[in-house]
């Protein structure tokens, strides 16, 4: 099984981090894959990539003329793969070296298996913050305490751990290029949530979670600080609403996770505060309850605009 992972990047400041991301697929145990590297409107991107890999068979460079963002990028890349399998990383993100291996296990192991996705860990460029509880990792792009509680099937996992069948792929069509762009708001977002609600309606099935396929995902010093963290909750918050909205098959794990979150997390983290006290429980605990009201103004401000 040939699989195919598409990085993409859009500017040369983030061209050293593409490269990492590339040789961290390169150096991975499974050999039957190639990389396509999708500039997105780079004609210096481009020729950095070429220059780089011109003597690696296994790397393809793709000029995409216009700068028209990660999802048509991704799609691109797609369209020119030649894998059994299009695995999507980010330029931000480097691969364990056994990835691919645990990916194509998946789908060796059941054919019935059209996506499949791995666990995100978080590479903590600028220092771990103390005060950030894992219950809310999914903000900063890591997998979160609460997501799985091991493989099976879930609605989808992060765009940088994701894979699908190159059939199945071509025939949903993609990622929905104007996820943002048709509703006019740039704020709203969900392009893998979107393609896995029509995988699921097509096929009647989710993703694929194997764990074990890990990638991590770098967490540079501006992820960390608190009003950036506030001010992404509140917008995925309000994504949350317009998807229930315009999507409404992508629905149900965020209540799910909600339910967790003030029945179980909330107390155990209170308890585990008075049973031993602590400055960094106090500060992950605040942080919990303020990033939880930050999702849910969001969400009611995306509730008063689509009614």
């Amino acid at each position: 099984m040939r699989v195919s992972v598409v990085v993409c990047t859009h500017t040369t400041d983030r061209y050293p981090d593409l490269r990492e991301a590339v040789e961290s697929v390169l150096a991975g145990t499974y050999r039957d894959r190639e990389v396509v590297v999708v500039s997105d409107g780079s004609e210096a991107v481009a020729a950095l990539a070429r220059e780089d890999y011109a003597d690696h068979d296994d790397v393809t460079v793709h000029l995409q003329s216009e700068n028209r963002g990660l999802l048509a990028a991704r799609n691109t890349g797609a369209s020119v793969a030649s894998g059994d399998v299009v695995a999507f990383l980010d330029d931000d993100a480097l691969a364990d070296e056994r990835w691919l291996e645990e990916l194509v296990a998946a789908y060796d192991a059941d054919e019935d298996v059209r996506a499949a996705g791995g666990k995100m860990v978080p590479e903590w460029v600028a220092g771990k913050p103390t005060f950030l509880p894992a219950e809310f990792y999914w903000l900063v792009g890591v997998t979160h305490r609460g997501f799985a509680d091991g493989p099976g099937e879930v609605r989808n996992t992060f765009g940088s751990n994701i894979s699908f069948r190159a059939e199945v792929f071509e025939a949903l069509g993609g990622f929905d290029t104007n996820i943002g762009g048709r509703k006019g708001d740039r704020h709203l977002q969900g392009g893998e949530t979107e393609l896995c609600a029509r995988l699921r309606d097509e096929y009647g099935a989710g993703v694929y979670y194997t764990p074990d396929a890990l990638v991590a995902h770098k967490i540079f010093d501006y992820r960390t600080d608190p009003a950036w963290l506030v001010r992404r909750a509140f917008w995925q918050g309000y994504s949350k609403r317009g998807m229930e909205v315009f999507v409404p098959a992508s629905t149900g794990e965020e209540g799910a996770f909600l339910g967790d979150l003030l029945t179980d997390f909330v107390p155990s983290r209170l308890w585990d505060l008075l049973t031993g006290p602590s400055r960094t429980k106090a500060l992950q605990l605040v942080t919990l309850v303020v990033l939880t009201a930050a999702v849910g103004f969001g969400y009611l401000y995306g509730y008063a605009k689509w009614r």
